[in-house]
């Protein structure tokens, strides 16, 4: 069953817990959980008591990844992909985000393919790749990844598809959803209308709608297959003044993604389904 979610990073710098109450607040089906310094992100037992108050079960975990999270759980790489799948699994959530790996985590780099499939088998639950963008300093390209920033071409079973992260690669987030095929098991539902091919490096992670990915079409192509996936709203909503403002966006993007799935007839038109 399509599944509607919210990454508790929609809400960061704020706590966790505040990403569970906005989620139930607008409506979402459950949360994707980002692992961060915040200590119950990183705990079983917190994170069920928060799924319970709020009515919002895990749907995903993210591993921490990124460069603000360098030191949660150590520096192994290798290590805090494993504790997130163990967290995944203590919690019920049936999905792992991770990014690929950085080209200086070399060691890690050159076996990330085949350490994702023996956590995942270990573990019993989906690791799922997300598409990066490629890093541009000075005007030039730099290889930030190993073994690169478009898992197409990975051997991999489960890949993530980020709108705004295909933006600024310049790709279309439709191409890559199809070429990913039955691969494709999650999705962070934004927008990005901006290209580091332009000069511009800025992650936008726009509501849905508000920049120039044929996300649409997207949801409505998965609505048509009959995918069972989550799609998460991985979202920025630090320029709220508010939290009213904040739920406002919030609302929105969860309204975009149920008025779009529930149009499949949209995807004949865009792919010929």
């Amino acid at each position: 069953m399509l599944r509607i979610g919210m990454s508790t990073s929609c809400v960061y710098p704020l706590p966790v817990e505040h990403g569970f109450r906005l989620a139930r607040d607008a409506g979402f089906d459950g949360v994707e959980v980002m692992v961060t310094r915040d200590e119950k992100t990183q705990s079983a037992d917190a994170l069920l008591r928060l799924s319970e108050r709020y009515e919002q079960p895990i749907l995903s975990v993210h591993a921490p990844v990124l460069l603000l999270t360098h030191f949660v759980w150590g520096r192994d790489p290798r290590v805090k992909l494993a504790k997130s799948a163990e967290l995944a699994a203590s919690v019920g959530a049936p999905t792992v985000v991770v990014h690929p790996p950085f080209r200086w985590q070399a060691d890690y780099a050159v076996d990330f393919l085949d350490i994702v499939r023996e956590i995942a088998a270990d573990s019993g639950v989906e690791i799922a790749v997300e598409n990066m963008f490629p890093w541009k300093a000075a005007g030039r390209a730099m290889k930030a990844y190993m073994p690169g920033w478009d898992p197409t071409g990975f051997d991999c079973d489960a890949i993530t598809l980020d709108f705004s992260h295909a933006s600024l690669a310049g790709q279309s987030s439709l191409e890559l959803a199809v070429g990913f095929g039955s691969r494709l098991r999650h999705i962070h539902l934004c927008d990005g209308s901006a290209s580091n091919s332009d000069g511009r490096i800025f992650d936008e992670h726009a509501l849905p709608g508000h920049g120039t990915q044929p996300v649409a079409e997207v949801l409505a192509m998965l609505a048509a297959r009959k995918w069972d996936g989550s799609i998460v709203a991985e979202v920025n909503t630090r320029k709220a003044r508010s939290d009213e403002e904040r739920l406002a966006m919030l609302v929105e993007t969860v309204d975009f993604a149920r008025l779009h799935t529930a149009q499949p007839e949209r995807a004949a038109a865009s792919v010929g389904a």
